[in-house]
């Protein structure tokens, strides 16, 4: 296990009820329509990174497969555009999770933030592939507040983890 560095607290088990309510949550938010809007940030994509990076054996590429494809149905798009993006993004946070949790929010944003940008090109193309439209290149903008979205999703999911533990006399520490 990586030791947590001598500024940082160790954090408390995660409750999966709370894993998957943030989910839901996060969900629920890309479902709500803000017009056409190309740049965007989809939460749901950012939920997903941070919970495939904190917790990889919880949150995988099937995880990512499913809600991209829920989000195929509600967006009308082709079926699998949003399930290949959120499987790239799942598959590449775990692969970098262990370098990507010795740094800093600010540090995790700028790594993260070419694997928002490789999600995004792989569903344009695969929108391409088929024979739709060109959205134009103001949607590269929606990676770049995905990563800028980054340091606030670690202080709002990581806070339950970070409360004290419960004060026991009898325990040493």
């Amino acid at each position: 296990m990586i030791m947590p560095r001598s500024d940082e607290q160790l954090l408390l088990p995660v409750n999966p009820v709370f894993m998957t309510v943030t989910l839901l949550i996060a969900f629920a938010l890309n479902l709500i329509p803000f017009g056409r809007l190309p740049g965007m940030p989809d939460v749901l994509a950012v939920a997903l990174v941070f919970w495939a990076v904190h917790q990889p054996r919880r949150v995988g590429v099937g995880i990512g497969f499913i809600l991209g494809l829920l989000m195929d149905v509600h967006e009308g798009a082709r079926l699998g555009q949003h399930a290949l993006s959120y499987t790239l993004l799942c598959f590449g946070a775990i692969g970098m999770h262990r370098r990507l949790l010795w740094f800093g929010p600010l540090a995790q944003a700028v790594q993260i933030l070419p694997l928002f940008v490789v999600a995004k090109l792989a569903s344009m193309v695969a929108r391409l592939a088929v024979g739709g439209m060109f959205p134009g290149w103001s949607v590269m903008l929606a990676p770049l507040f995905e990563a800028m979205l980054w340091p606030l999703a670690t202080i709002v999911l990581l806070a339950p983890q970070r409360r004290p533990p419960d004060p026991d006399e009898t325990r040493p520490l």
